[in-house]
């Protein structure tokens, strides 16, 4: 199984727990193993050991703003493809009130349900089934496309309707790749672990090949890594955690619709 997939199965408040039981364990480890080091060796110095930690930690910073910038790239591409995919179905919802005979209505009373799905599914989570059902109703709505071109093939109210519901499909699919299949590489997110576990262990490394006692501003930098790792984890999740991003652009289109 990949590692994005294992990484994405494991529960923000799970992840959260683990992460700092590592990170503890990395840094008494570290201690463990430098204060070791002391009693064996008299020739490792402990400000050679401080310069290369402070060059680790930068390495660290370094990893850790790309992959949050990463993480909050994504959330605001997730955030302007709502309002893009709001207009482009009310744009398509207008027009098809042009649409000859009892097609409209049709065509309206499939747009009010795909707009039902879009909402149920940041709602429920149900996103594999709502995808399935969404290219239902895509097709549903290209055949009474494709039936109204037929019927006025040199129509320009027609081909208006036919652009905007294009543009609603096309949103449908950045939509989906953007907040399904396009989240942090599981390689970005091993080298960022790894690199937080490293040098965590190389603090504590330092400490105890220094002699100095456990110190309790250790735990607030593994607090404050632990959270800005699950804050990263949270802006790359659609479907979890606190910073969700908000569908009041549907929910107002789906008023507008009526019943």
């Amino acid at each position: 199984m990949p590692v994005a997939g294992t990484f994405d199965r494991i529960p923000l408040w799970l992840l959260l727990g683990i992460t700092i039981v590592v990170l503890v364990l990395a840094v008494e480890g570290g201690y463990r193993l430098g204060a070791y080091r002391r009693r064996r060796s008299e020739q490792e110095f402990g400000a050679h050991v401080l310069a290369l930690v402070t060059t680790t930690m930068g390495l660290l910073a370094l990893v850790l703003a790309f992959t949050f910038g990463f993480a909050a790239t994504r959330f605001e591409a997730r955030k302007h493809v709502v309002v893009d995919e709001a207009n482009a179905v009310e744009t398509t919802y207008l027009r098809a009130g042009l649409l000859p005979g009892d097609r409209g209505a049709k065509v309206r009373e499939l747009l009010r349900q795909y707009v039902d799905l879009r909402l149920d599914a940041v709602r429920l989570g149900n996103v594999d089934q709502a995808l399935r059902r969404s290219d239902e109703l895509h097709r549903e709505l290209w055949k009474e496309a494709e039936a109204a071109g037929r019927d006025q093939p040199g129509s320009p109210v027609i081909a208006l309707f036919i652009e905007s519901l294009n543009r609603t499909i096309e949103l449908h699919s950045t939509r989906v790749r953007v907040s399904v299949r396009s989240g942090i590489p599981g390689v970005l997110w091993a080298a960022l672990f790894v690199v937080a576990i490293l040098n965590l262990a190389a603090v504590g490394y330092h400490a105890g090949l220094i002699a100095t006692r456990r110190s309790p501003t250790v735990a607030t930098l593994v607090m404050s890594l632990a959270v800005v790792l699950m804050l990263t984890a949270d802006l790359d999740r659609p479907q979890e955690g606190a910073l969700q991003v908000s569908q009041q652009a549907l929910i107002d289109l789906r008023h507008r619709m009526g019943d």
